[in-house]
């Protein structure tokens, strides 16, 4: 097994063990390879000339020290259980440890997944809590805003310790999602008919059922800062860096 940087003969292979793992659209795909996608942040796990793995990486930020966002690492399913995830971890551990990343993020897609990168030496750092509220008849100043604009109010609203994701971040949340501010809270999220799904609001949160009701829903579900288990970091560096809050996952 071979493990490196992608080269672009074979983001079709990538992007055939993407749809097998997550089961998204070729939308979807068009829109992270187009917006988020280097090859200078990936790895590819080759066996016997055909591709087994793959892995992903966002840049972000943590009291001034640079943090990697792991992200869609999937293993195609005729080679589960061979030892190819742990593999490519390895291997991107070192990269990352060589470019000088403190540490690396990432969202385990199920409670059972906690244990398997807790296993490589991941460690639960960061919370949120989940709220599904009804539309309330108060209407809330709310302005929908650009990347720029939300990226420094984003910064005003986190948390301490909280992680900065901005750069190709930004580019694909806002082809996916809304970017709204309004006087005291900062937020993205998109509507689908009737419902308003809230991928992270930041600052008041007493507000959500008449923010439901100000972008014309009857129902929203919405995501802030909390203590259910979210993110998983892994040290890379001796700084004593340990991010507590990670919000945005790119589900």
């Amino acid at each position: 097994m071979n493990i490196d940087f992608p080269d672009k003969s074979q983001i079709c292979s990538l992007r055939n063990v993407w749809k097998e793992a997550f089961c998204d659209t070729d939308e979807f795909l068009d829109i992270f390879f187009s917006t988020a996608f280097s090859e200078k942040r990936a790895l590819c796990a080759v066996t016997n000339n055909e591709v087994t793995g793959m892995m992903y990486w966002f840049d972000c930020e943590c009291n001034d020290y640079p943090v990697a966002y792991i992200y869609a690492v999937a293993t195609k399913k005729s080679y589960r259980g061979k030892g190819v995830c742990h593999a490519m971890m390895d291997k991107a551990h070192k990269i990352l440890k060589q470019q000088g990343y403190a540490c690396a993020v990432l969202v385990p897609g199920d409670k059972s997944l906690f244990d398997f990168y807790g296993s490589m030496g991941y460690v639960t750092c960061s919370g949120i809590k989940k709220y599904h509220v009804n539309a309330e008849k108060t209407a809330v100043d709310i302005t929908k805003i650009e990347k720029d604009e939300y990226a420094k109010l984003r910064r005003k609203y986190l948390p301490p310790h909280g992680v900065i994701q901005e750069k190709e971040n930004i580019s694909f949340l806002s082809s996916q999602f809304d970017l709204y501010k309004g006087a005291d809270f900062v937020m993205v999220c998109r509507k689908d008919k009737d419902t308003l799904y809230c991928a992270e609001i930041l600052g008041r949160t007493d507000n959500m059922p008449g923010i439901t009701y100000s972008l014309g829903c009857k129902e929203g579900y919405f995501k802030t800062v909390g203590d259910a288990p979210f993110a998983m970091y892994y040290k890379l560096s001796e700084n004593s860096i340990i991010p507590k809050y990670f919000g945005l996952a790119f589900d």
